[in-house]
């Protein structure tokens, strides 16, 4: 019975790492609107879409990343000029569009909204963390 408990106790152990998330590093700019026409809705935003984003190729996914949300946190500057542009919390974004390679300034590119949310727009470019 001892022998069984302690097997129990180590699959449920591996079983809660497996679930366990994790952050990505990356960078994020921002673009600012109309943001429409994009690559996953089409020509026309329906409603007021502002905690969106353009996914970079190490993103993008050939179009499946069309829809996907993910969590995207500031972790510090990226030298643009300011040294502490990061604010507290997350933002959570929509992937609405394509950021093609080569010119794609960042890993995700943010609405002006979005950005707003976790980091100052003077900053232009900061350091993020990602995850889905």
């Amino acid at each position: 019975m001892e022998a069984r408990m302690r097997i129990l106790k180590i699959i449920a152990m591996l079983a809660s790492l497996a679930s366990v998330a994790y952050a990505v590093p990356g960078t994020a700019t921002f673009y600012t609107p109309p943001y429409s026409p994009n690559a996953c809705i089409g020509v026309h935003l329906s409603g007021t879409l502002p905690l969106i984003a353009a996914a970079s190729n190490v993103i993008w996914d050939n179009g499946a990343a069309c829809g996907r949300n993910y969590t995207v946190t500031c972790t510090g500057t990226n030298n643009q000029g300011i040294s502490q542009p990061c604010r507290a919390g997350s933002v959570v974004v929509q992937l609405i569009d394509y950021c093609p390679d080569p010119g794609c300034p960042a890993t995700f590119d943010l609405s002006q909204e979005a950005f707003a949310v976790i980091a100052d727009p003077n900053a232009r470019k900061v350091n993020i963390d990602y995850e889905r």
